[in-house]
């Protein structure tokens, strides 16, 4: 299996540096090398290449901005390549397949390469099932919606009232949000902390009561300390051991707990 690459760094030693690597590797093709993010962004869209070595600081666009000017369905696997460290848990946000921080040694090379080469070889293997998986999703999500549509059963007396507004309070006033305007809630000890826009309040309720009283079509429990609502959810993206990222339409980003996945039908 051959694996095509593109080096996208400013730095001409850096570039040489990864590609007298490569030219021990016989199965790896370097198809285009970039001095700038958005020579990168035309590289990828143009080469489809498997695997990108991303340097984060670049003219133009840095590392992180091409990977949102890139369609989601167009981004390969990647590695950070930089010299700072200060990036390192936002690269793994984003499902970053490493992170090489300059200088790395030939052996720290080789092991990220490999660690390429099995994840490309997994996703060619299990293209048929996720494609078969997501079909299954998106039926669930249609039966879903399906029976909300259905009329409510008359016999409702056992069945808790699901609130349409929260009080919470803030500085010494009761207000009532609408649940349809809250983002996510976290929680935080005995309180949990509703977001809502560039805002936040605090209400003295533990997670697990107001996830029973929120409905549960607009709402999702996506981590034991967290509830979003399903409507501000712009992707999910994965990332280790089973869990995921879920980001909202601001950008924020989220932790979808493994446990939990069955909440988003993922």
């Amino acid at each position: 299996m051959s694996l095509s690459v593109v080096i996208a760094d400013d730095e001409a030693a850096a570039r040489a540096r990864l590609r007298r690597f490569m030219a021990d590797e016989p199965d790896v093709q370097i198809v285009s090398e970039c001095e700038d993010g958005r020579s990168a962004v035309d590289a990828v869209l143009q080469h489809r290449p498997d695997l990108v070595f991303l340097d984060v600081r670049m003219p133009e666009l840095n590392g992180f901005q091409v990977l949102d000017s890139l369609p989601r369905e167009a981004i390969p696997h990647f590695v950070f390549v930089t010299a700072f460290k200060d990036y390192a848990l936002d690269a793994f946000a984003v499902n970053a397949l490493d992170y090489l921080l300059k200088p790395f040694d030939s052996a720290r090379f080789k092991e990220t390469l490999a660690r390429a080469r099995q994840r490309v070889a997994d996703q060619s293997d299990r293209a048929p099932l996720l494609d078969a998986l997501r079909q299954l999703g998106k039926i669930r999500m249609d039966l879903q919606a399906a029976v909300s549509r259905l009329p409510a059963n008359d016999d409702t007396t056992d069945a808790p009232a699901m609130v349409d507004r929260i009080t919470v309070k803030s500085d010494g006033r009761v207000m009532f949000v609408k649940a349809a305007d809250v983002d996510f809630i976290e929680s935080a000890a005995n309180y949990v902390k509703v977001h809502v826009g560039a805002q936040s309040y605090s209400v003295r309720e533990k997670i697990s009561a107001l996830a029973d009283r929120l409905d549960r079509r607009q709402f999702a429990r996506i981590h034991r300390t967290t509830i979003v609502n399903v409507d501000r959810i712009r992707e999910v993206q994965p990332w280790f051991s089973g869990d995921a990222i879920v980001i909202l339409r601001d950008g924020k980003k989220l932790r979808l707990s493994r446990m939990y996945r069955r909440t988003l039908a993922i």
